[in-house]
């Protein structure tokens, strides 16, 4: 009975203080909620610059010069003289044929070439002895006409004989297969005691000159259109003609080349235009038929922006956007184009005016027209995890 008593007593003690606290709560959130403003948004101001337009081509290396060793003569090969992989110079023997037979014809032209010098004398001889008497009408002038038909006949017969000379000379002479370039060869596709002759389809072996080097890189002919007509129309300006590539394994190759010259027909295959670039390669890091990734600046665009890359979002149907800043503190949603990037930003051809001050830092959530509040790039920004952080340390102090 005693408890019945003084229960509602309790009840009506303590139910004024928990409405003050509930009260006081929603109190403090409510005010906590219109403290809170805009969010902190980090931006850049972009200016119109001259930006090269580069271009990235896939190539491969090709030799400087190609040659193959080829025999001129039939025979057997009785000799190589270089080591396979090595460098050979231009006039270097390579091969050796046997010379048995082509030595026994030079000989035996030699040889007509004697017997028809003393034929060619005899005749000039006779036709000299029977010109006076011919003069003199002691023989008949026929008689003499064909002693010096005879002589003449005998001086070309000699002049045969010595091109025959001449010939068997020069075939001897190609029982030496010498190198017709300076470069490195390559295996040999004939061994000694094979019998080798001038119509084979089979070099002996092959030499490439590899320094310097070409680099043919491929560009579609849709691209070079483009660019041909930016050109025309004022939009681009031509650039340098210096080439970077970039090895197989991903690494880069030191030296720059230069662009040498563009092919004037377009691949009917392909559809692709063949640029050629021109490498030094004096310690033989390229090998013809590498493959390579081409970087060069092919033109410069006199009024691109740079932007960040993290401040261009793309849209569902893939087109690009920005943010920008306004005056107003809003943030405005533009449509950019944007062609290609620049190190660590994007360049934009289109959308962008001079002083525009383009959202880089706290895009996440932002619509067009939404309250912002805009700093520069480099202030340090706040975030809802450092502001949530904080709320119970302020109640800790309190």
């Amino acid at each position: 009975m005693r408890m019945l008593t003084y229960r509602p007593v309790i009840h009506l003690i303590l139910l004024p203080a928990m409405l003050s606290m509930v009260t006081a709560c929603a109190g403090g959130d409510e005010g906590g909620k219109g403290k809170k403003g805009p969010p902190e948004v980090g931006y850049v101001v972009v200016q119109p610059q001259s930006v090269p337009v580069q271009t990235e081509l896939g190539g491969r290396v090709v030799a400087f010069a190609t040659s193959e060793v080829r025999p001129q003569i039939t025979g057997v090969i009785r000799q190589r003289y270089f080591t396979e992989g090595s460098y050979v110079r231009a006039g270097q023997p390579l091969f050796e044929i046997d010379p048995s037979l082509y030595r026994a014809a030079v000989n035996q032209a030699s040889a007509d070439l004697s017997s028809a010098q003393a034929s060619a004398n005899a005749a000039t001889a006779k036709a000299n002895r029977y010109r006076p008497l011919a003069e003199m009408e002691a023989i008949a002038k026929q008689d003499y006409t064909d002693a010096n038909a005879q002589a003449q006949v005998a001086r070309a017969a000699v002049a045969q004989r010595r091109a025959a000379l001449e010939t068997a000379n020069i075939n001897l002479r190609f029982t030496t297969v010498p190198a017709p370039i300076s470069g490195r060869i390559g295996r040999s596709l004939f061994t000694k005691g094979a019998l080798v002759n001038a119509g084979q389809a089979d070099p002996l072996a092959v030499i490439q000159s590899a320094d310097p080097v070409y680099v043919d890189m491929q560009q579609s002919s849709a691209d070079l259109t483009r660019l041909r007509r930016s050109f025309a129309s004022g939009g681009l300006a031509s650039s340098g003609t210096s080439v970077r590539i970039k090895l197989e394994d991903g690494s880069d190759y030191g030296p720059t080349g230069r662009v040498e010259f563009s092919e004037v027909t377009v691949d009917q295959a392909t559809g692709s235009v063949t640029l050629r670039a021109r490498f030094p390669n004096p310690e033989g890091l390229l090998l013809p038929g590498m493959f390579v990734t081409a970087f060069f600046d092919q033109a410069i665009n006199p009024n691109a922006f740079l932007i960040p890359q993290a401040a261009l979002q793309r849209d569902f149907d893939g087109s690009a956007f920005v943010y920008l800043a306004s005056k107003d503190g809003k943030a405005l949603r533009r449509k950019i184009v944007a062609q290609g990037t620049s190190g660590a930003n994007w360049i934009v051809t289109s959308g962008l005016n001079a002083g525009d001050r383009v959202i880089t830092q706290g895009t996440n959530g932002l619509t067009h027209g939404v309250a912002v509040k805009p700093v520069p790039a480099s202030t340090p920004q706040k975030t809802d995890a450092s502001a949530k952080n904080a709320k119970p340390a302020v109640k800790t102090g309190g």
